[in-house]
């Protein structure tokens, strides 16, 4: 059944209009009054709906009953990352999304290519928070990950606090890294948050790795292999969301 993002405040019984995105969605697919429909406001769960009207800018559908439907990942990881240009933020946003993200940080560090501020930054944010909402539509899930706006590096590691219950790793080329999936089935077999710090092109600079260590980071390794920076983002969060 076709599943669309409603970020309103949803009651069985209730008659809305869609948001002009999941609109458009559902004209795309020529859907007609009395056609079914699954909505989700992001709040948890999710609604059978029916289609009432068809315009030709608008369409309101009838509320049908919420299903507790929940499809999270027992690991909540926050991964926070140095932005890849090009397409390749879109690109890691969306799979990030289908393997279970809570949360996503862009970054802007010493050798990032993309450098983002003001109303770019807003524009570039909620384009990243479209993407995110349109994965959660595809892949199942209910809860929308937070995108948060970009900033830089070492504003971002100044707020960040050890926590007894939440794991803050960096993958990292420095010599005394640790297999992330040998810290996840160790010492940090029961903690359900993680913070993942990942560099963009080129990695992090030698002092961008040591001052995440200085706060707290575990240097993280994922093998022997040089792996692109969007690649290791989502290799790490595999390694937790899919364990």
């Amino acid at each position: 059944m076709a599943r669309f993002y409603c970020p309103l405040p949803l009651v069985a019984g209730q008659v809305v209009d869609l948001p002009p995105t999941a609109a458009r969605h559902v004209q795309v697919l020529r859907m007609q009054p009395g056609h079914t429909l699954t909505l989700f406001n992001g709040e948890g769960g999710e609604f059978s709906a029916e289609v009432q009207h068809m315009g030709r800018s608008d369409v309101r559908v009838v509320v049908g009953v919420h299903r507790a439907v929940e499809c999270e990942a027992a690991c909540q990881v926050h991964l926070a990352v140095g932005m890849p240009a090009n397409e390749r933020m879109d690109w890691l946003v969306e799979k990030a999304t289908e393997l279970g993200v809570h949360r996503i940080t862009p970054l802007m560090t010493e050798r990032s290519v993309i450098r983002l501020t003001g109303e770019r930054a807003e524009k570039k944010q909620a384009h990243w928070q479209a993407v995110a909402a349109s994965a959660s539509e595809q892949c199942g899930r209910n809860r929308v990950p937070v995108i948060d706006m970009p900033e830089r590096l070492d504003a971002w590691l100044a707020r960040q606090t050890a926590q007894a219950d939440v794991v803050h790793g960096v993958l990292s080329l420095h010599a005394s890294t640790q297999p992330l999936n040998a810290l996840r089935d160790g010492a940090a077999a029961s903690s359900k948050s993680w913070v993942l710090l990942n560099g963009p092109e080129g990695g992090l600079t030698d002092a961008e790795d040591a001052a995440a260590r200085a706060k707290g980071f575990v240097a993280l390794s994922l093998g022997e292999r040089v792996l692109r920076a969007e690649t290791a983002a989502l290799g790490a969060l595999a390694l937790l969301t899919l364990a």
